[in-house]
């Protein structure tokens, strides 16, 4: 089943204060994932793939075609969504795992891993959340500070558990692993075919190519468009 697709997707932006200069980055964008399926978005740097992760999260406004997610049971055009159902279809369904962690004050890294729980009792949440982390190697004793001054590292593996505890149908990962070392790096591949087995639909920017090999089903290249010019 499939569960995101795109059709002649494409993302313009528009620089005022360069004068209005109009920079095309994604242009006739079609694919999809299903359930069950990791897709790796390949391509060189600057090509558009964190564009594309972007706007199929409704982070950048596309510029024309469709992004369609299987939604409580009916496909949504997040294009078109209001930004209320785009809000209801980032809570329920569509998880995103970005490289850095947005860290709240005096917020302990416990509760900012509970609070992305959907489903659970506040007791549970915590429970799952204190699990998750220390399988990331998070130590209990870090478990009740606010991660402002966590290592890179660290902040990563706090977002990859807010991600991964929300249990969305969908989830995007914008390299998941960039700042980790190899013992979690294997942790992070662990979860990511666990969360494809049980049948979420993956979309992921893996540069490393380790994880990339050990965790796509297939790979969507994204091309520059100066290319095609």
């Amino acid at each position: 089943m499939i569960m995101l697709e795109t059709e002649n997707l494409s993302k313009t932006f528009l620089l005022h204060l360069q004068g209005g200069v109009r920079i095309d980055v994604l242009s006739g964008v079609d694919f999809h994932v299903s359930a069950g399926e990791c897709v790796a978005l390949t391509g060189p740097s600057g090509a558009g793939k964190t564009t594309l992760l972007r706007s199929l999260y409704g982070n950048y406004r596309a510029a024309g075609g469709a992004i369609r997610v299987r939604h409580e049971g009916r496909m949504v055009d997040i294009v078109t969504a209001s930004p209320r159902l785009v809000v209801e279809v980032r809570d329920r369904t569509l998880g995103y795992v970005s490289q850095f962690l947005r860290v709240v004050p005096r917020v302990s890294a416990l509760d900012i891993v509970a609070d992305a729980a959907r489903g659970l009792s506040p007791d549970e949440a915590r429970v799952k959340a204190a699990e998750l982390l220390r399988r990331l190697h998070i130590p209990t004793r870090l478990h009740g500070l606010p991660p402002a001054t966590f290592s890179g590292g660290e902040q990563q593996r706090i977002n990859l558990a807010r991600g991964f505890i929300g249990s969305h149908p969908i989830l995007l990962l914008d390299e998941p692993t960039a700042s980790l070392d190899n013992a979690n790096r294997d942790i992070v591949i662990e979860m990511i075919r666990e969360a494809r087995a049980s049948g979420k639909a993956i979309i992921g920017i893996f540069h490393d190519t380790h994880v990339r090999d050990a965790t796509a089903d297939r790979v969507f290249h994204v091309s520059p468009l100066q290319d095609a010019a």
